[in-house]
């Protein structure tokens, strides 16, 4: 399979959360997973291949082995990118038509300027049947937003302050353009819409570039990148006598605190119901599970290795990312170090680590998160990457097959924890 043809096709094809989880839904169903609604009885069986959806932005996908299982093997990442979402009533008149937007998450926003940008998002849909969800995509350069002059603002080069309210607005049109955003969003849905998630979202393309083309650059590289592995990973793998299960969550730039994010308590409630199913024993079968979560990793920078911890920098296209922090910011310990060190090494893939340089401290992750919820070793993990959340970032080539690799091992072993302290990671 090329890798890099069908990641890059995922990220140009996710101009959303919402057009992200559709695309992995899809890869699903092609595979053969069976759909499952969380307002039916579930019955599993052994053998089995299931997923489950969310508010349209998180999927869950799991398989049943055909002996007793063991536990979980786990992973998790998010479809979410720092972004503009469209206020419920956007347009501002005056000599022009603007669109009133609202900070998602901590974007670096000097990076969307002077670049085409669109809409897309999820509307919800009056029906004869009732109120249904739809996709919608303004698939064309619509907006634009403007910096201002060097002559008006001759101290730019020096350092901005940007204005949320002021600064970021995008450009729709001239005044002719009123009420013609909400007129398109209604015939892209095919009907009168009553409720809406929109956000703004980069139209150009993912690139593969460098002097032997050793780099991806992308929108939402950060954490599509690693959705995407940790799915063909999932897939590919061979069968364990562990529950393999996909977790791709939404809102973790925000927080995760949304019903289909990872503070909601979906990944308790599925795994509870799996149990329930197959009359196993929650707590038994989390004694012996393990985590991934999946969240990219900053790369030494090439002109500013300062802001890295020398010892622990890792570059691009050197291999899977360990991420570790005192104050567990990051989950990682030494015992779930360890579990994935090995399986790294079952699969051939080269390990590097990551810590935040002592005075600059970093953001948080779904590991940690999770653990709220479900108490098992747990790994935080990423690709080194440049610029993090910016409009359009950076990453290795390499790196996307070995996280595959890793994955792919990682969702065909076993693991048992005879005794606290004790791990046996056991591949076919």
């Amino acid at each position: 399979m090329d890798y890099m043809k069908n990641l890059q096709a995922f990220l140009d094809g996710s101009c959303s959360m919402y057009h992200a989880v559709a695309q992995l839904e899809g890869m699903l169903k092609e595979d053969g997973y069976t759909c499952l609604s969380e307002s039916a009885d579930w019955n599993l069986v052994p053998g089995g291949k299931y997923y489950l959806t969310r508010g349209g932005s998180c999927v869950m996908a799991f398989r049943i082995p055909k002996g007793t299982p063991a536990g979980f093997m786990m992973s998790a990442s998010h479809s979410d990118r720092p972004c503009f979402k469209v206020k419920e009533n956007p347009e501002m008149t005056g000599s022009y038509i603007r669109l009133a937007t609202e900070g998602y998450g901590g974007m670096i926003m000097s990076t969307w300027a002077d670049r085409p940008l669109s809409v897309a998002g999820r509307v919800m849909v009056e029906t004869p049947d009732g109120v249904e969800s739809r996709l919608v995509n303004i698939d064309r350069d619509l907006l634009l937003i403007p910096n201002v002059a060097i002559h008006m603002n001759r101290k730019v080069n020096e350092g901005m302050a940007w204005n949320l309210a002021v600064d970021t607005v995008p450009l729709l049109g001239g005044k002719d353009a009123a009420g013609k955003l909400n007129e398109e969003i209604e015939k892209l849905a095919g009907g009168k819409v009553l409720g809406k998630d929109l956000y703004l979202y980069v139209r150009q393309a993912s690139s593969r570039w460098g002097a032997e083309g050793e780099f991806l650059s992308s929108a939402a590289l950060d954490d599509l990148e690693c959705a995407w592995c940790c799915t063909r990973g999932f897939m590919d793998a061979k069968e364990s006598s562990s529950i393999p299960v996909l977790c791709v969550f939404d809102s973790e730039e925000v927080g995760s605190c949304s019903v289909q994010g990872a503070a909601s308590g979906i990944l308790e409630s599925v795994l509870g119901r799996i149990c329930r199913s197959l009359k196993l024993d929650l707590e038994k079968m989390c004694s012996q599970s393990f985590m991934v979560s999946a969240d990219n990793a900053h790369a030494l920078h090439p002109n500013h290795p300062e802001y890295a911890d020398a010892a622990n920098a890792p570059v691009m296209n050197e291999g899977v990312v360990l991420k570790f922090n005192a104050r567990l910011s990051y989950a990682t310990d030494g015992a779930a170090a360890a579990v994935f060190r090995k399986v790294c090494a079952l699969a051939d893939v080269p390990v590097q680590t990551y810590h935040n340089r002592a005075d600059l401290p970093g953001g948080g992750t779904l590991g940690r998160i999770s653990l709220e919820h479900i108490s098992v070793p747990t790994a935080d993990i990423g690709l080194a990457q440049l610029a993090m959340h910016s409009a359009y970032e950076t990453a290795g080539v390499k790196d996307v097959q070995y996280l595959v690799k890793a994955m792919q091992t990682y969702y065909g072993c076993t693991l048992e924890s005879p005794a606290d302290g004790m791990y046996r990671i056991l591949a076919k």
